[in-house]
């Protein structure tokens, strides 16, 4: 049994099954993340000249390199030689685990290419990329709950989650860990209202809520591994340990790059100027 002051989660990840179809939790929070998500994102878009159909393409190609890339970078990290030995698992999602480190490393370079194709600005729709998966993490954390996994170590803390569901995927059941799928709710929240107050207030220009994300992102991953039930690679760090590093690394040129194209400010508020939009798009001062 439990300790008595702890959480005890009896939830099955799994929501209903229809005959062979199952459905879970953690797949209805991921269609619920992306909805929002593309709410939120269209809504910058559109405030800023750009019609559904200009971008709507983007977003399906988006979701989908994102999926997978985040499928396989959780392969890479997780055992690639168990998954080069057993294809059929390596984008098997529904049986939990997806590393969003990999849609970081492809789906930006991906935009890139698109708006470059299409005569977009790059940086525009990287902010509305950024408030894509702000909105959407926390939302998708709510099914790693439900499925008992992202955990930290066995704890007697108040707020530990004990899983005592025969479907879970926690390491023991009945057994109480530290919910760092939790703690990472809670801090990709931080990071939307971040975003949401830097737009309103410090009117940023084009591609300040892009870096400002991604810096948070690395900064909070480095440090929510600590709590991470995770094998440690290499220099006493976990694997997403090193790729924030990485991605801290990375950003030091894309931010660079980014002050030294000049952009000027974007418009203030989320409902377009009349003045300032000319077919489509926002028109240069």
């Amino acid at each position: 049994m439990p300790p008595f002051l702890v959480i005890t989660f009896p939830f099955s990840p799994i929501l209903v099954r229809l005959g062979p179809l199952t459905i879970r939790w953690y797949g209805v929070c991921y269609a619920v993340a992306f909805l929002v998500g593309l709410w939120l994102a269209g809504r910058h878009l559109r405030a800023r000249g750009l019609r559904e159909q200009d971008y709507a393409n983007l977003a399906f190609w988006c979701i989908v390199l994102g999926l997978i890339s985040a499928r396989l970078y959780y392969d890479f990290q997780s055992g690639a030689g168990y998954y080069l030995t057993h294809p059929q698992h390596l984008l098997a999602t529904w049986e939990g685990g997806m590393a969003y480190f990999g849609a970081i490393w492809t789906v930006p370079i991906f935009i890139f290419l698109y708006t470059r194709w299409k005569g977009m600005d790059f940086w525009v729709v990287a902010d509305a990329a950024a408030f894509f998966a702000a909105a959407g993490q926390p939302i998708g954390r709510i099914g790693n709950i439900f499925n008992g996994e992202i955990l930290g170590p066995p704890s007697n803390l108040p707020w530990a989650f004990a899983y005592t569901n025969p479907n879970s995927m926690a390491p023991q059941l009945g057994v109480a860990y530290q919910p760092a799928a939790l703690y990472e709710l809670l801090i990709g929240l931080c990071i939307l209202g971040i975003l949401l107050v830097v737009r309103r207030r410090l009117r940023p220009r084009a591609g300040a809520l892009l870096l400002i994300y991604l810096a948070l992102y690395a900064v909070s991953q480095f440090g929510i591994f600590f709590l991470r039930d995770n094998s440690i690679t290499a220099l006493g760090l976990k694997q997403a340990q090193l790729s924030s590093i990485a991605l801290a690394i990375a950003l030091v040129p894309v931010t660079w790059y980014w002050l030294r194209s000049g952009r000027r400010p974007q418009l203030p508020t989320d409902t377009p100027n009349p003045m300032e939009v000319r077919d489509g798009y926002q028109a240069e001062a």
